[in-house]
């Protein structure tokens, strides 16, 4: 574990050296196939030091925060061809990574607190400094006040559980159950306005409008799973609370993954309603991890993973057509199937993953989500069968518009994929459909 944290530390130089751009990318790549190669025990905490641990959650996610970073790399070529501050960007986009490594493998609950908030940081100089527009600055400050509005709670919660039980190891909290509703409180609202949950999902779609291609794949791809890890690692001592105050959640997360999915049929910015059918998946992994049950945290990891990657690829997939086009308005993003009909075929392909087809982990963990809450209540299939309805919807409309219909005229000038951009996709989302293939892993870790 502290191996890949030193090789992390010792990447910063390369950041500051000429034509390192694609070297760094690499590294992280090699890095990605180092971290493969570790020893993990499925059904408890393997490779553990002093403040360090893995389990099979932190293990996924840990894997998809290398991957998803190292593809940044590669879909912000732009910024290499420009010129424009990528030295910085790569150091950035370094710091990022080290911090989400840690989040996901500190086994000490305050450590854990610090790196949480601490990715806060370069995803708020990604956005800042390499958006598009000027109200990046209000994106931005919507980011940070909805995140630390709710993280000095989480502070406050994590120092009592301390002064209670006289220590901050994760593992030692399945001894404990608080029965205290303030403590409850405290301590899931910081995970679930990162999440996002409906009502507290105002700063998701204005981040993602305005950060860059890769402030926008590190938000879908990481920076939401961070809220659904937390939960998973917190519930354990809350499970008396939850079972008297998880319908509230469970409640809104239904409902508004309902209300959202149809705001996406009004959106006429990709990014945008690409933001919105983050939030809908997500109301869905807030549910499972909410049912307490062993479906709905089986079906919440896999979610999670199938959703970063899908949703990473698909602004990938934005930014190519606004690297060409210069715009993210869907009137202007028409009739793509006659400019690039390759292309036409990727759009399909991530489409169909995010509307839950087969053989992508979006469905199963979908279906393990469903499963999990029939269980809980009969009534919830309602909301459930209208959501998977609508999230194929949107889906659908999408590619419908981007893909059909007469192109705009107003375009002038135009070029093709290059390999680099195939290659992009493919990454995405071959790993998306084929870890279907060894779904034991996911399935038989609790």
């Amino acid at each position: 574990m502290m191996s890949l944290l030193f090789y992390m530390i010792f990447m910063i130089p390369l950041c500051f050296l000429k034509n390192m751009f694609w070297m760094v990318q690499m590294l992280i790549f090699l890095m990605f196939i180092m971290f493969l190669m570790f020893s993990l025990n499925i059904n408890y905490f393997s490779d553990i030091s002093y403040f360090m641990g893995l389990d099979i959650l932190s293990y996924g996610l840990i894997m998809l925060s290398i991957w998803i970073c190292g593809l940044m790399i590669m879909a912000s070529e732009n910024l290499l061809k420009k010129k424009y501050f990528y030295n910085f960007f790569l150091l950035n986009m370094l710091f990022l990574m080290f911090f989400l490594y840690l989040t996901f493998s500190v086994m000490n609950m305050f450590l854990f607190y610090l790196f949480f908030e601490g990715s806060l940081i370069p995803t708020l100089l990604l956005i800042i400094g390499w958006g598009y527009q000027p109200e990046r600055i209000q994106a931005g400050i919507y980011l940070l006040f909805y995140t630390l509005f709710v993280s000095l709670p989480l502070l406050m919660g994590i120092f009592f559980i301390y002064f209670y039980s006289n220590y901050m190891y994760m593992y030692m909290y399945k001894f404990y159950d608080f029965n205290l509703i303030l403590l409850y409180l405290s301590m899931i609202m910081a995970f679930l306005v990162k999440m996002p949950m409906f009502f507290v999902h105002l700063w998701l779609p204005k981040a993602h409008v305005e950060a860059p291609v890769s402030g926008s794949m590190i938000l879908a791809g990481i920076m939401l799973k961070l809220g659904g890890y937390g939960m998973m690692r917190v519930m354990i001592m809350f499970q008396q609370m939850n079972m008297k105050f998880g319908f509230i959640w469970i409640t809104i997360s239904l409902i508004g993954g309902l209300y959202i999915s149809l705001m996406c049929f009004c959106q006429v910015d990709i990014k945008s309603l690409i933001a919105y059918s983050s939030v809908a998946h997500m109301s869905m992994v807030i549910c499972g991890i909410m049912t307490m049950n062993y479906w709905g945290y089986m079906g919440s990891y896999i979610l999670m993973i199938g959703h970063g990657l899908c949703s990473s690829g698909m602004f990938c997939l934005a930014n190519i057509n606004y690297e060409r086009l210069h715009s993210r308005s869907l009137y202007i993003n028409k009739g793509m199937i006659n400019f690039m009909p390759s292309f036409s075929m990727w759009w399909f392909l991530l489409m169909s993953s995010n509307m839950a087809a087969p053989p992508s982990l979006n469905l199963l963990g979908e279906i393990s989500l469903i499963n999990s809450l029939m269980s809980w209540s009969y009534f919830s299939i309602i909301m459930l069968m209208l959501i998977s309805f609508f999230s194929a919807g949107y889906s659908m409309y999408l590619y419908s518009f981007t893909q059909h219909g007469k192109f705009f005229y107003g375009i002038y000038s135009y070029y093709m994929g290059v390999s680099r951009e195939y290659l992009l996709l493919f990454l995405h989302w071959f790993p998306l459909n084929f870890m279907i293939l060894k779904v034991s892993y996911f399935m038989i870790w609790l």
